[in-house]
C-alpha cells in the first residue's frame, strides 16, 4: 500500500534525527573522546612552545658563521649551568623513564619546578638546596659567615670540602677548566670574524676572560661595542641561582641581532637619566651617585638562550653590566629582546587582560606600552644606588639573598616613575593610562613566576603594597580588577621611597620583612591566577631555536 505523503516526511525526518546529534552531544562526545592531561602534561602546558628566528639576510657570510660559533659557545654554557643548578643532567635524566619529565627537567635545568616556588616533581628528590650546587649541601649560614677564606664571597667560585672536610673554595676556571678552555676558543674563532673593531676587541677579552675568572676589562669593553649588528651576553652574570647568599653568578648566553630601526627610537632616554636621578623622591644622601653617561637603549631580536635566562621564566630584557665599579664609571647598556617580548605580550598578556582586567580599561593594554614598561624598568637599574649610605660596602653585599628581589622591585617601580616623568616632559606619547594598565596586567604576568623568582617576589610585594593603597579595586561580581590611577601615583611613589631607603641603608631585616610580609600570595589573588590556568593561559614561553632554525 503506498503511504500517505505526511507519513513519508515524517518517516525521512526521524532517519534525519537518528543520524544527526545535536551540538550538545556533539560536544559531549568530544570531550569524552579526549583523555585528560596527566600531572606532567599538565605542568608542561604551563609552556608555549615559541620559534626563535630574526631576519638575517644584512649579515655577511662572516657574520652568519659568527652567529654559529657564538650559538656553539652558548650551548657550553648551558653545561655549566646545569652543573650549577644541579649536578650531573645525565645521571638525573637516565633516571627517569617518562619522557613528559624528562621534557619538564630539562625546562627547569633540575627536578625542581621553578614556577611552583622550586617544588620537586621527580619521585625521591627532596627539596632544592637555596645555595643550588654552589655550596655543600650541609653547609649552614654560621659556619659560612665564621669561615675564613680568601674567596667567601666572590662571584665566580664554588665552596666545596676538602678531604678533612674544611671548607675550601673551587675557581671556576679550574672547575670548569676543559669548557671554558673550548668556550674560550669558539670566541676567539668569532674574534676572527669580527668586521668591527670595538665588537672584536670584547670577544678576545670575554675569551680571555673565560680562563681567568676577570671580567671587568671585558665588561668594560662591551660597553663600547654598541653598534655592530649581531652581539653576544656569555659567561657567569646573575646572581639569581644562589638563593642562600646571593653571592654566586651564574652561566647564561644571549646571542642578539640588533634591530637598527627600534634602536633609533630609543636613544634619545638614556640622555634623561641624571635628571631623572635627582628627581627620585627620597633624600639628596640616597641619589648621591650619578649614573654613567655612556649608558645606552638598544631593541634586539635574540635567537638563542642557554643557562640561567633559559631556565623556567624567559629574560625580555638586558640591562648589564652588573659590576657597581663599570656602572659608575659606563653606565650600563639596556638591551630590548623585541620578538620575545612580543610572543609573551600577544601569547600571554592579552589573554591574561581579558580575564582579569575592568573590561572598559583593556583598551589600555598595547605592545609600545608593554615594551616601554619593559624597557624603563631596565633604564631603572641604573638609577639610585649602589653603595650604601653608612660606608657599610655594595647594597649587593649587605642585602645578600635579598638584594636580587628588592632590585627588581625597584627597577619595576622606578621604570614607572621614569615613564610618568618623561610622558609630564612631553619625551613619550600615547595615553599615560596605557602605560598603567599595561603595568597592572604585566603584575599578574610576573606573579606567576612564583616565590622562586626575584621577579615574582617583586610583583607580590608590589601588588600587595599596590593593594593597601587602594591603586586598584576588584570588581566582585566580574572577577576583575580596575586601576584607580590616582592611588596608583601615590602608591608609586611611596613604594619607590621605601625600596631605595632600604637599599641605602643596607638594611637587611628591613627588606627581610618586607618580603615577609608582602611577599606573598593572598587567597584572592591565588583563586585569580587558579582562573589563568583553568582558561589555559601560559605562564611563560620554551623555545625552538638553534642554527637549523636560523638556517645556518
Amino acid at each position: 500500500m503506498k503511504k500517505p505523503t505526511i507519513y513519508l516526511l515524517f518517516l525521512s525526518l526521524c532517519t534525519l534525527l537518528a543520524c544527526t546529534n545535536t551540538p550538545k552531544e556533539n560536544a559531549e562526545e568530544t570531550t569524552e573522546s579526549q583523555p585528560e592531561m596527566t600531572e606532567m602534561q599538565a605542568k608542561l602546558a604551563k609552556y608555549v612552545s615559541v620559534k626563535l628566528t630574526a631576519d638575517l639576510g644584512h649579515l655577511s657570510d662572516g657574520q652568519r658563521q659568527m652567529v654559529g660559533k657564538l650559538i656553539d659557545a652558548g650551548d657550553i654554557m648551558n653545561e655549566l649551568f646545569w652543573y650549577e643548578a644541579y649536578g650531573d643532567k645525565e645521571e638525573l635524566l637516565n633516571s627517569i623513564e617518562d619522557e613528559d619529565t624528562k621534557k619538564f627537567v630539562e625546562i627547569n635545568y633540575g627536578p625542581w619546578d621553578r614556577l611552583d616556588g622550586n617544588k620537586p616533581f621527580v619521585a625521591g628528590v627532596g627539596p632544592k638546596p637555596a645555595g643550588a650546587n654552589f655550596y655543600p649541601t650541609d653547609l649552614t649560614k654560621e659556619e659560612f659567615e665564621t669561615s675564613e677564606l680568601t674567596d667567601k664571597v666572590g662571584l665566580y667560585s664554588f665552596l666545596r670540602r676538602d678531604d678533612q672536610g674544611k671548607l675550601v673554595t673551587v675557581p671556576y676556571r679550574e672547575m670548569f677548566a676543559e669548557q671554558v678552555s673550548k668556550a674560550s676558543q669558539l670566541l676567539s674563532e668569532a674574534a676572527d670574524l669580527a668586521e668591527n673593531a670595538d665588537f672584536k676587541k670584547y670577544l678576545e677579552l670575554r675569551a680571555q676572560a673565560l680562563l681567568t675568572d676577570e671580567y671587568q676589562p671585558s665588561d668594560l669593553a662591551w660597553m663600547d661595542a654598541k653598534t655592530n649588528p649581531i652581539d653576544v651576553v656569555i659567561g657567569p652574570i646573575e646572581t639569581y641561582e644562589d638563593q642562600l647568599f646571593g653571592y654566586r653568578a651564574a652561566h647564561e648566553c644571549y646571542v642578539l641581532i640588533k634591530d637598527m630601526e627600534w634602536s633609533d627610537r630609543l636613544a634619545k632616554y638614556a640622555a634623561f637619566l641624571p635628571e631623572l636621578q635627582t628627581g627620585l623622591p627620597v633624600p639628596a644622601e640616597y641619589k648621591k651617585e650619578k649614573p654613567g653617561s655612556d649608558a645606552d637603549l638598544n631593541a634586539y631580536d635574540v635567537v638563542f638562550y642557554a643557562g640561567d635566562c633559559n631556565s623556567g621564566s624567559k629574560t625580555i630584557a638586558i640591562n648589564l653590566p652588573n659590576d657597581e665599579e663599570v656602572q659608575l664609571k659606563k653606565g650600563t647598556r639596556r638591551l630590548q629582546l623585541k620578538n620575545a617580548m612580543r610572543a609573551k605580550f600577544d601569547k600571554i598578556l592579552v589573554p591574561i587582560a581579558d580575564v582579569l582586567i575592568a573590561e572598559d580599561q583593556r583598551k589600555h593594554i598595547t605592545f609600545d606600552a608593554f615594551f616601554s614598561n619593559t624597557m624603563f624598568h631596565e633604564v631603572a637599574h641604573g638609577l639610585g644606588i649602589k653603595n650604601t649610605i653608612n660606608g657599610k660596602g655594595t647594597v649587593r653585599e649587605n642585602l645578600k639573598e635579598l638584594s636580587s628581589a628588592l632590585e627588581e622591585g625597584k627597577a619595576d617601580i622606578l621604570g614607572l616613575y621614569m615613564i610618568n616623568q618623561l610622558h609630564k616632559k612631553g619625551e613619550l606619547t600615547g595615553e599615560l593610562k596605557d602605560y598603567y594598565v599595561t603595568f597592572m596586567a604585566g603584575i599578574f604576568r610576573s606573579v606567576r613566576f612564583g616565590a622562586s623568582s626575584a621577579h615574582g617576589k617583586a610583583n607580590m610585594i608590589r601588588f600587595n603594597f599596590f593593594q593597601d593603597y587602594g591603586a586598584f579595586t576588584r570588581d566582585e561580581t566580574t572577577g576583575t580588577y580596575r586601576v584607580n590611577f590616582d592611588k596608583l601615583e601615590e602608591a608609586m611613589a611611596a613604594l619607590s621611597t621605601k625600596i631605595l631607603t632600604l637599599q641605602g641603608d643596607g638594611d637587611y631585616a628591613g627588606v627581610e620583612n618586607l618580603v615577609k610580609e608582602m611577599g606573598v600570595i593572598g587567597g584572592q589573588l591565588q583563586a585569580d591566577l587558579d582562573r589563568l590556568a583553568a582558561a589555559n593561559i601560559p605562564v611563560d614561553v620554551v623555545f625552538e631555536q638553534g642554527k637549523a632554525v636560523l638556517g645556518l
